[in-house]
């Protein structure tokens, strides 16, 4: 048998609460202190929802006020629906006040520059507790499906703060056994070979390309992937060379298991971004995580820097 649906309040429901709070004070003016409105605000919604009962719930009696035999009946009941209310949203906050951390971010990014570096994340502190999801597809913040995301972009989403973890660079990357030629032999080998490409990449691509010393690459085929990180991880296998993220790609390179190609960067205009609802600005779990991440990043790029500068 189909479940009735819900039934439709037909009264306003700001009117209720108006009523709830005289009821319980049995005074007008304390109701309008409670509600944050005045109390000419609090009498009008009691007008307007007496009239549209056709009943009278108050009256006055000399200086003070006294519930009618039908304003005592609806009284309790309204209390005990907003106290649940009230207690189903402190339950919410609570939850997300205290529970873990709950941060969504690219598969890309998590497997190959977030998954690396848990070994140095202070798991044994205080506010440091996360749920990790991954996905392709920007959620919800503003909906509660996460509290946090690392998003990869130009650091401007709507009703979200955004703090800058690593501008990004892209440069071409293979299996270790292609490096150590030059540039001119680097070129030729290229041309028999599998460019694995993210679908995303190719304006990165064609900037990176465009803009090679020497002249362009001409790889021998190109194959449109979902991910970097499916470039990345075929590059690493030998099945070809992958255009990638260049601070995405550095563990890999000095775990040796990826190298460049080529010194040639290209600047992509974006980066990535930790971004949280403006409401968990002062979250000390997402303040514990974003100056862990931006650190992070930031000890990497002067490390990066001295071995370039050392070179």
């Amino acid at each position: 048998m189909d479940r009735p649906g819900p039934q439709r309040l037909t009264v306003p429901l700001n009117a209720l609460r108006a009523f709830e709070a005289a009821a319980r004070h049995l005074s007008i003016k304390e109701a309008a202190l409670e509600l944050g409105v005045t109390p000419s605000a609090v009498s009008h919604q009691l007008r307007g929802l007496e009239d549209a009962l056709g009943l009278t719930l108050m009256r006055r009696v000399g200086p003070a006020l006294e519930l009618t035999e039908a304003g005592a009946r609806l009284a309790p009941d309204l209390s005990d629906g907003f106290n649940r209310i009230i207690e189903a949203v402190g339950g919410l906050r609570q939850d997300r006040n205290t529970g873990p951390l709950r941060l969504s971010m690219l598969p890309t990014f998590a497997a190959h520059w977030f998954s690396p570096r848990l070994t140095r994340y202070p798991f044994e502190r205080t506010g440091f507790d996360l749920l990790i999801s991954t996905t392709q597809e920007a959620v919800d913040l503003a909906a509660g499906v996460a509290d946090a995301a690392v998003r990869h972009g130009q650091g401007q989403w709507e009703g979200l703060r955004a703090d800058l973890l690593f501008p990004e660079t892209v440069g071409l990357f293979g299996a270790p056994a292609l490096g150590g030629a030059d540039p001119s032999a680097m070129r030729a080998r290229i041309t028999g070979m599998t460019l694995f490409l993210s679908q995303h990449r190719k304006e990165n691509y064609a900037r990176w390309n465009a803009t090679l010393p020497g002249g362009p690459i001409r790889p021998a085929a190109v194959m449109m992937v979902d991910s970097a990180g499916l470039a990345l991880r075929a590059a690493m296998d030998g099945a070809g060379v992958a255009l990638a993220g260049a601070e995405i790609a550095a563990f890999d390179v000095g775990a040796g298991r990826l190298t460049p190609l080529f010194a040639h960067r290209a600047d992509t205009g974006g980066g990535y971004y930790l971004v949280y609802p403006e409401a968990l600005a002062r979250d000390r779990r997402v303040r514990n995580l974003s100056r862990w991440m931006v650190e992070a990043s930031a000890a990497e790029r002067v490390l990066a820097g001295q071995r370039t500068g050392g070179a």
